[in-house]
């Protein structure tokens, strides 16, 4: 009887730390989750979904930084894994932006682009002062063609460097690269996507506890009363 019921602790004690590691995965990011990063500040990146290569984080690092140095335009590129459940990709970028940059003055030469890894959606926003290298059909060709075959594959790091790229060019004053020339290949069906594979999560986590809402009772009761035979 003591085996059973040390088998039973440990198999709830099991349960609880797998749903508090399922809490904790699901953890969303809102801008509160986020450091305050000013205006000046030498951070240029800020991977919250531990996505880029430390490689890449430093190429980008120098890059952007270079970028500020030579011209004054500033540009930093946040990552997130999940954004908060009353928010947008387009909701968070303005509030961070508005976060780190409060007044129109520090707006002025400032350009955040950030990523959702969980829906791959991106955004984009920059100051007044850039408007006139950075576009309207400049951004959003960013957004719809230069990061979308990378991300669809989910090749974050090549993503990112592309953007970077482009947006370094454009607001060093030099002529619009262009989105990358490259040839998308087939791969439908053969990785699930990021809405699939977060629904397929959740499907596995509600099956687990159904049956372990059915379990546990039942074990908790024989506990108590004592199994048959005994």
């Amino acid at each position: 009887m003591r085996k059973i019921k040390a088998i039973i602790t440990s198999f709830v004690l099991s349960f609880l730390i797998l749903l508090n590691l399922g809490i904790n995965s699901a953890s969303a990011t809102g801008v509160y989750d986020l450091p305050v990063i000013n205006s000046g500040e030498d951070v240029w990146v800020w991977d919250n979904a531990d996505v880029i290569s430390k490689t890449t984080e430093g190429e980008l690092t120098n890059q952007l930084r270079d970028l500020a140095k030579n011209t004054g335009n500033e540009t930093r590129i946040v990552v997130i894994n999940r954004l908060d459940y009353d928010q947008t990709i387009d909701s968070l970028t303005n509030e961070l932006f508005s976060t780190w940059y409060p007044t129109p003055e520090a707006q002025n030469n400032q350009t955040l682009f950030v990523l959702d890894t969980l829906t791959n959606r991106i955004a984009l926003r920059s100051g007044e002062g850039l408007t006139s290298l950075l576009t309207p059909t400049i951004s959003e060709s960013i957004l719809k063609e230069t990061a979308t075959i990378p991300l669809k594959n989910l090749q974050y790091n090549q993503a990112l460097t592309d953007v970077s790229d482009r947006l370094v060019a454009v607001l060093s004053g030099k002529e619009d690269p262009g989105p990358p020339q490259v040839k998308e290949l087939n791969i439908d069906g053969t990785f699930a996507t990021s809405e699939e594979t977060d629904d397929r999560s959740a499907t596995i986590w509600m099956i687990v506890l159904l049956a372990l809402a059915t379990l546990i009772p039942m074990v908790t009761y024989f506990w108590y009363v004592g199994f048959p035979g005994n």
